[in-house]
């Protein structure tokens, strides 16, 4: 994280949790271009299918930041993990959107025989990533979080940890545990 310093990033967070609008309005020039990096890091990987832009992607993620109530933010670590779930959740639903609008979004309904005779295969996206990711969390919440914070947030495992309260050497571990669960996970579905 390279925008603004923690402190004064920290210190806006929580004055902005105990209902100063002020310290939002200077939280935002604080914290838009480090989104800005996050929102890149996310779009790189979608290649020419995405129709987000990067703007796009951070004020649709600020707008939905904004609405959330009664959070008591203790630090940037924990500011960035949320903004990054939200940037996963607005990509997901966004590709979900787009793959249904592909296989026909609201186009009449035909019997199963006649659509297995052009059924499209399905590729994988980040929906297989987001449908993957949701088992492993499943499976075990911990890992599940640290590869939305390492991946989807761009934190490190320094600031990883310090979000989850468990040490560095445990979110190695798990973010290497993880990795390659979904790798097996997303060649299987692949494989489909």
């Amino acid at each position: 994280m390279r925008s603004g310093s923690p402190l004064d990033i920290t210190g806006l967070l929580r004055r902005w949790s105990e209902g100063g609008q002020a310290a939002l309005a200077e939280l935002t020039p604080l914290v838009y271009d480090e989104l800005r990096r996050l929102a890149r890091h996310h779009l790189a990987g979608e290649g020419q299918e995405q129709t987000l832009n990067t703007t796009a992607l951070v004020h649709e993620a600020w707008l939905r930041l904004v609405r959330v109530k009664d959070t008591h933010w203790q630090d940037r670590a924990q500011f960035f993990g949320l903004c990054a779930q939200l940037m996963r959740r607005i990509l997901v639903d966004h590709a979900r959107a787009r793959l249904r609008a592909r296989r026909g979004g609201g186009a009449p309904r035909v019997p199963l025989e006649e659509a297995l005779l052009v059924s499209e295969a399905r590729s994988p996206s980040l929906v297989a990533l987001d449908d993957a990711l949701t088992a492993l969390s499943a499976l075990d919440p911990r890992k599940g979080r640290v590869v939305e914070l390492r991946f989807f947030g761009g934190l490190s495992t320094e600031e990883a940890a310090e979000v989850l309260k468990i040490s560095p050497d445990s979110v190695k571990r798990d973010w290497r545990l993880a990795k390659a669960w979904l790798m097996r996970e997303l060649s299987g579905a692949q494989a489909l």
